[in-house]
């Protein structure tokens, strides 16, 4: 049990959520977990304070999350005032994670191996460990997350992959450059199906740990790093001047419905990654 409550801690840091299990049914899929933490970048690129969210009510967009917590200690016993300003959501552990799929990538070195997923390159996650997500027959096929050519290449998602990521339109400088003189550069470059802001990700692990949510766990007292990887669906994507870049953009005109269909229509999760500190 402990170890699933430093998984629920890990979900409480991505998404901004006090995560809680349940034996009843799942509040929310893994889809809606990728959904968030896509969406509310998203809507901070908009200036917004807060994303409306089925089943949840409104998600505050403010940095709560960002402060030193002791993490989850607070999210999961509803005492202090961080957890006081989030929504509770509950899953259950059982029908959430697929422990069979499990992988500890924590001392592997691939060096010059090539993997492929969708016929593109797959950079493992070497240095985490990979909690796999209960995903198999969720969707229309499997096929999206297999091995083969018809297969979904991977992507990671860091929790602050936001609108600052804008300055891969204009240049292939540091992801750390500041990016506030360069809006103008990248609205030039926009053509009509990439008008608005988008979802970013990144087929590089390292370019996502930089991006990363941090957290220090109320069950180890340790700190995390914590990602998920993904497939993304390569007809949703666009490629970015930087090639460890990808876009999924959003038109400005959009409901909220229609850009949570969206996400849903280019990213699905598979992984939840956790590297210590």
């Amino acid at each position: 049990m402990s170890t699933h409550k430093l998984y629920l801690e890990a979900l409480s840091a991505l998404s901004g959520c006090n995560v809680e299990a349940t034996t009843g049914p799942s509040q929310l899929t893994s889809q809606d977990f990728v959904n968030i933490v896509a969406l509310r970048e998203y809507y901070k690129q908009r200036g917004l304070k807060e994303l409306p969210y089925e089943s949840l009510g409104s998600l505050s967009l403010e940095n709560v999350e960002d402060q030193d917590m002791y993490s989850a200690q607070l999210a999961l016993t509803g005492e202090g005032p961080a957890s006081s300003l989030k929504p509770t959501a509950r899953i259950n552990v059982q029908d959430f994670f697929h422990p069979e799929f499990n992988y500890d990538f924590t001392n592997i070195k691939d060096g010059d191996k090539t993997f492929l997923r969708g016929n593109e390159k797959y950079t493992r996650p070497c240095g985490w460990r990979r909690i796999a997500l209960r995903v198999l027959e969720k969707y229309d096929n499997n096929h999206w997350l297999g091995t083969g050519t018809d297969a979904w290449p991977v992507s990671y998602h860091g929790h602050n992959m936001d609108g600052s990521l804008g300055i891969i339109l204009t240049h292939k400088g540091s992801p750390d450059d500041n990016p506030s003189f360069l809006d103008a550069s990248a609205a030039s470059l926009r053509s009509p199906d990439t008008r608005g802001k988008g979802v970013y990700s990144t087929p590089d692990i390292k370019l996502a740990e930089k991006y990363c949510k941090t957290f220090k766990s109320s069950v180890d007292g340790k700190t995390y790093k914590v990602a998920l990887q993904n497939r993304i669906n390569p007809q949703k994507r666009k490629n970015c001047q930087r090639e460890d870049i990808w876009v999924v953009y959003i038109p400005e005109d959009y409901t909220d419905p229609q850009r949570k269909a969206i996400v849903e229509e280019a990213l699905r999760p598979y992984g939840l990654l956790l590297k210590q500190v």
